[in-house]
């Protein structure tokens, strides 16, 4: 196999400050860019209006990767699938992809709001959605993601536990 080297070019500042399944929506966060990339690397980016951001699942340990089908989140309700089906950190490179909405820019910092990692997580690559570039032709998938996910993108103060630890 083939390895790769690559390091984060920014951090996740704020937000979500522990892993949660669902209840992902109305959280705003920073995506701080590294002092290493100068703020030229931004410019034009407060013209588009969500990102495309590749980053690591960097509490995940690498004996959490589980190369078999399985369960959705263990519900025998839903057929088991392979590893490469499902979109978690018990995938091998421990990688999720995201498409948060831009809400300003400042300098290094670029505020988010419905971006699913948590407070320090290391973001590997960021670039503006394009639109042209997103899934072409109809879109299929079977019934269990829409069950799964009904509650992803709710707000973090609707979840049932919301005043808890």
């Amino acid at each position: 196999m083939t390895t790769y080297e690559v390091e984060s070019i920014a951090t996740v500042v704020g937000g979500h400050t522990r892993v949660q399944d669902d209840y992902q929506g109305g959280v705003e966060s920073v995506i701080r860019l590294n002092e290493a990339y100068s703020l030229e690397t931004l410019q034009g980016i407060d013209e588009f209006s969500h990102l495309t951001v590749t980053w690591r699942f960097h509490l995940a340990q690498p004996e959490d990767v589980q190369l078999h089908a399985r369960s959705p989140r263990g519900n025998v309700q839903w057929p088991a699938t392979g590893t490469f089906v499902h979109r978690n950190h018990r995938r091998p490179n421990q990688l999720a992809v995201s498409y948060p909405r831009l809400l300003s820019v400042d300098g290094r910092d670029l505020l988010v709001t419905d971006l699913d990692a948590v407070d320090g997580t290391p973001v590997i690559d960021l670039a503006p959605y394009f639109h042209e570039m997103g899934p072409r032709g109809s879109l299929r998938q079977p019934a269990w993601p829409g069950e799964m996910l009904a509650d992803y993108w709710r707000d973090t103060g609707e979840r049932p536990s919301a005043g808890l630890p």
